[in-house]
Order: C-alpha cells, then sequence, then structure tokens
C-alpha cells in the first residue's frame, strides 16, 4: 500500500516542477527543490493540513526562494550570459498558450528582471491563479503586502514582456524558414525574417565556447548566423519542442551539444537563444510534463 506522504506528493508533482521550474529558471534546481521539499512533506501530519495541493506548494515556494537567493549570487560570478534551463516538452504543451508562454525561453529571462519575492508573487498569481491569501502564506507576507507586490511585478513584467506572439505553427514555419536561411547563408532571406532590434544571447557558462555577449540588431545578428562556421552544421540542427515552442538541437557523436530557441512576435524573430552549457542539457533528453 503506497503511504500516503508519497501519494499526496506523486499526484501533485508535475505542478510543484512547474512552480519551482518558473521561480528559479533551472530544471536541475527544481529537481533539487523537489527533493528538499519532499523531506520537509514526509515530516508533516496529514491530519492538520487541510489542502494539500496549497501547502505543497507553499513548501517549494519557501524552498525555491531560498534556493533562487544562492543562485542570484552565483550568477554574479558567471562566464558570459546567461540562460534558463532549456526543458524538452511535449508538442501538445504549446496548445495551452499561457503555460507556453509563461515557460518560454523570452519570458523566463524578463522573471528574472524581478525580484525573488516578486517573481514568486508572479508565478503564483498570474500563472497559477493562487489567491493573495496563498500566496501571502507561501512568501511570508500579509495578503495586502502580497496585493501590492503583484501589482508591482505585473507592471513591470507587462512592460517587458513578449508582445504579438504567434502560434505554434507559425513559430514553426519560421524556423524551418530561419534553417533554411542559415544552412545556405542566405543573408537577405535571413535578414526578412529578424526584427530590427533582434537580440542573440548565446550560453557557454565558461565551459564551452560561445557568444562572450550578446548580439543585438538584425544586420550584426544575420552576419554572425551566416558565417562560415555556422553555415556548416546548420544541416545537422533537428527541430524539437523545448519550453513550449519549436526549437533546434545540435548532436555530436550522438549527445547533445546546442539547444537553439527563437522566439517570434508578429512573424518575425525577436529572440534567438543557443544553450550549450553542457550542465543545462540534461533536460533535454526525455520530456519533462508541465501543468498548472
Amino acid at each position: 500500500m503506497t503511504d500516503p506522504h508519497t501519494e499526496t506528493f506523486v499526484a501533485h508533482r508535475t505542478l510543484l516542477f512547474t512552480v519551482a521550474y518558473e521561480i528559479l529558471g533551472s530544471a536541475s534546481d527544481a529537481e533539487d527543490v523537489l527533493q528538499e521539499s519532499w523531506l520537509r512533506w514526509s515530516e508533516v501530519r496529514l491530519d492538520t493540513v487541510v489542502e494539500k495541493r496549497a501547502y505543497l506548494v507553499r513548501i517549494v515556494t519557501r524552498q525555491a526562494l531560498n534556493r533562487l537567493r544562492t543562485l542570484g549570487r552565483r550568477r554574479e560570478s558567471y562566464v558570459g550570459p546567461w540562460l534558463p534551463e532549456p526543458l524538452l516538452t511535449a508538442p501538445d504543451i504549446a496548445a495551452d498558450v499561457e503555460l507556453a508562454e509563461s515557460v518560454s525561453m523570452a519570458m523566463l529571462l524578463v522573471l528574472e528582471t524581478l525580484g525573488p519575492t516578486e517573481r514568486a508573487v508572479f508565478v503564483l498569481r498570474e500563472v497559477f491563479a493562487f489567491g493573495y491569501g496563498e500566496i501571502a502564506a507561501a512568501v511570508g507576507k500579509t495578503p495586502a503586502a502580497v496585493r501590492q507586490i503583484a501589482h508591482r511585478a505585473r507592471g513591470h513584467v507587462t512592460a517587458r514582456r513578449p508582445r504579438g506572439t504567434v502560434s505554434a505553427e507559425q513559430s514553426r514555419a519560421v524556423l524551418d524558414a530561419f534553417r533554411r536561411a542559415v544552412g545556405t547563408g542566405d543573408l537577405r532571406g535571413l535578414l526578412d525574417l529578424l526584427a530590427p532590434d533582434v537580440l542573440l544571447v548565446g550560453d557557454g557558462g565558461g565551459i564551452v565556447q560561445a557568444l562572450p555577449r550578446p548580439v543585438r540588431g538584425a544586420d550584426r545578428v544575420a552576419r554572425v548566423l551566416t558565417s562560415a562556421r555556422v553555415a556548416a552544421i546548420a544541416g545537422l540542427l533537428e527541430p524539437t519542442t523545448a519550453n513550449g515552442g519549436p526549437a533546434l538541437v545540435l548532436r555530436v557523436d550522438g549527445a547533445i551539444d546546442t539547444v537553439l530557441s527563437i522566439h517570434v512576435e508578429t512573424g518575425r524573430i525577436t529572440g534567438v537563444y543557443a544553450v550549450r552549457n553542457p550542465a543545462k542539457l540534461s533536460h533535454m533528453t526525455r520530456e519533462n510534463p508541465l501543468t498548472t
């Protein structure tokens, strides 16, 4: 017979992982948070818990906040640009537009501009629709304070969040055209796909070679992407689904070398994100279920 603690935790595990990942932007750290949360949950007297889902999210949020503050200090010494850890996700995630947007590279980078408590409040309120009282218990604030934090975080994100996002089918079509243009060195064709202020970011973590700093602007990005070195590997890029949207993966000797995601707004690519840090690629080998 399954232990009641285990049964409840397993039933909500996908939700708990999604909450932790959206707060942290790191799947590996989200898994660590779930391990720490399980240890605390296993010691809870279940007859004292009225709403198990909310209680578990409270534990996970607290652990994620502790981890996020530690990660903030680590990222200050991170070598080169930092990108969220990509997740291999099922294609049907894209059907849930709000969930897909919330775990997209572009949105996770926006969330990085929030403070830890603001980020947790925004995620719990805007993505998972928890009440102010429930969020207050999770972040150690009063409901009135949480309401103010949520309002401030919502305004901050609204001013920076991606606009005019398109469907997964449209993104896939743009990604296919992008791969062809890069593979053939078609500078003109690539420029037609890129927004004027497109941003290219590479993350090697100081472990493997990557762009030392972000590249901004269609002309500069196009010239980087149509270089002989990039064109030589473009034919090896395979389509996949990462963070709820179309992406490309490069394998070298059977192992994942690079995950390349794009963000499309109003038919143009506004972001190109290439994750090469080997420590961030482990969650691209199997599908990661997500839910709200």
